[in-house]
């Protein structure tokens, strides 16, 4: 089966992927309740320098989840957005549920609620903002809105939707999704170049349109008609949309920044490789020229003046759908800064050292392949990371 056929059959409506599926993708899943609750280190793992982790199960009781970010207020709730539009508040003390906001998203694919980020000032504005799918009337976008919270010590339901821009998709895959406040106080929104495969409306190469790229804006300012401003600082290049910060990205399952504020994204690739790069403002990420390091339009001899290069990749041995993640801050020396990010397929984990310049990446460490479907990472207020499974719905920290 090629893979994206294995994805969108992962993502169909209706279609029971934690059943019908994972057996098949990780036979291991099955067998973790006979077996334990262990890590396997298997292909290149096996030889890798090995960093000796557990998953603690945090909470369960979730469908589908897409995003995971903590209430700034107080960390004892993790909130949860699930493919399907429901937005819902997980109390860690005693792992109760909390409901809090449902939307009418699409889910066909990779459509559904897939992004969420806190404003920097949430403690005195209370706003936070969401990314979701809509189709009506014919007419299939993603919409990112601001919502207002009331501040308080417990998340309350969001309201008063103010929506700040709506993207026109022409496929219902590569949607991205993420959405993160940068140190400079901007909001960055990740897009995909729309789907479907080899990127037919070439919008990778293409900064006129806001798919495949890294877009910024200013949510704090409105620039004449815009329910935003653009920010000064943005490339502003001939041709570019103003919003478009980078370009040349073919899906961009979840970025963040590392402590010097640089931009980590992690691009899931089509064919053979997945990446992680660095993104700069003006840079060109290289989709659809490259995948990873590797020609891809042109298959051969392909002209990559411009281009980035990416830090880190992997081939298919090892995984099929990248799933970026966060530098580690917390507690344990082994793990201290280093950019832990995992395969949504496979079900293994990594840790990477960033290098200090734009070079790349050495070896990963392992951190064992686990009968998880990996979709999405977060990370608390001491720096500890937790992840999602999205096959059965429960939530782990890194331990």
């Amino acid at each position: 089966m090629r893979r994206m056929a294995l994805l969108l059959f992962l993502f169909l409506p209706g279609c029971d992927a934690t059943n019908q599926v994972i057996a098949w993708l990780t036979p291991e899943y099955q067998a973790q309740t006979d077996q334990g609750f262990k890590p396997a280190f298997t292909g290149q793992d096996a030889s890798r320098q090995k960093i000796a982790i557990k998953l603690s199960r945090i909470g369960s009781g979730f469908a589908q989840v897409t995003e995971l970010a903590f209430y700034p207020r107080n960390q004892n709730y993790l909130l949860v957005c699930e493919k399907k539009g429901t937005l819902r508040a997980l109390q860690l003390k005693d792992r109760k549920i909390l409901p809090l906001l449902k939307l009418p998203v699409a889910t066909s694919s990779e459509q559904g609620l897939l992004g969420l980020a806190f404003h920097p000032e949430f403690a005195s504005n209370g706003l936070l903002y969401l990314h979701y799918s809509l189709e009506t009337r014919g007419r299939r976008f993603g919409r990112i809105s601001q919502w207002q919270m009331k501040v308080g010590p417990v998340p309350t339901t969001p309201q008063k939707e103010r929506v700040l821009l709506e993207i026109d998709q022409p496929y219902i895959n590569h949607n991205g999704g993420r959405l993160d406040f940068g140190p400079d106080g901007m909001l960055y929104i990740g897009m995909g170049d729309g789907g479907l495969r080899a990127d037919p409306g070439k919008h990778g190469q293409n900064p006129a349109t806001l798919l495949g790229s890294m877009l910024r804006i200013d949510v704090n300012r409105r620039d004449g008609a815009r329910p935003y401003a653009i920010p000064r600082d943005n490339p502003q290049k001939p041709g570019w949309a103003p919003e478009v910060w980078a370009m040349g990205l073919r899906n961009p399952w979840k970025y963040s920044f590392d402590p010097q504020g640089r931009l980590i994204i992690a691009d899931v690739g089509q064919d053979a490789y997945e990446e992680i790069s660095w993104a700069r403002s003006g840079d060109n990420l290289g989709w659809v020229v490259m995948e990873g390091d590797h020609c891809f339009e042109p298959p051969k001899n392909c002209n990559r003046t411009g281009l980035v290069r990416p830090l880190y990749e992997y081939g298919r041995s090892e995984g099929q759908s990248i799933t970026g993640g966060y530098v580690y801050l917390g507690k344990r020396k082994d793990l201290k800064g280093k950019y832990i990010f995992g395969d949504f397929v496979s079900g293994r984990i990594w840790a990477l050292d960033l290098p200090k310049t734009q070079e790349t990446a050495r070896e990963a460490f392992a951190l064992g392949k686990w009968p998880l479907l990996i979709s999405t990472f977060g990370r608390d207020s001491n720096g500890e990371i937790y992840l999602a499974d999205y096959g059965k719905g429960d939530i782990y920290r890194i331990d």
